[in-house]
């Protein structure tokens, strides 16, 4: 469960290290992100040689979080890390890096994220 000052490690090479949540998107009343939403975030800390920098307002999609979630076949998956990836425009949901580090849900696939899929090591 992902929510308003939730801190994310960023689980692709754009150059971003540390996500801080401002807004999870869908609706004024929103108060918790799950795995494969899109949350704006502004960059806490960042690569001084990388495309984004510290203190830029970006959005992400959710890959890992730490709270468990059920699937429809009764069995739940979690993770050791909240992570979420930085993403180029909601138009085209396209990554803003070319690597994606650890592995991803498959909820995030199944989203519309398949660029993100691809490009990532394991899907689970």
């Amino acid at each position: 469960m992902i929510q308003l000052r939730s801190i994310l490690k960023v689980a692709d090479n754009s150059g971003a290290k540390k996500l801080r949540v401002i807004l999870v998107h869908g609706g004024s009343r929103r108060r918790f992100g799950h795995l494969s939403d899109i949350i704006t975030a502004s960059v806490i800390a960042a690569d001084p040689h990388g495309q984004i920098k510290s203190g830029q307002v970006v959005k992400a999609v959710i890959v890992r979080t730490k709270k468990e979630l059920g699937r429809p076949d009764g069995s739940y998956i979690r993770f050791d890390d909240n992570a979420a990836v930085v993403l180029d425009s909601l138009k085209t949901r396209d990554p803003v890096g070319t690597r994606i580090f650890g592995p991803i849900a498959r909820e995030v696939k199944t989203a519309g994220y398949s660029k993100i899929a691809s490009l990532a090591p394991e899907v689970l």
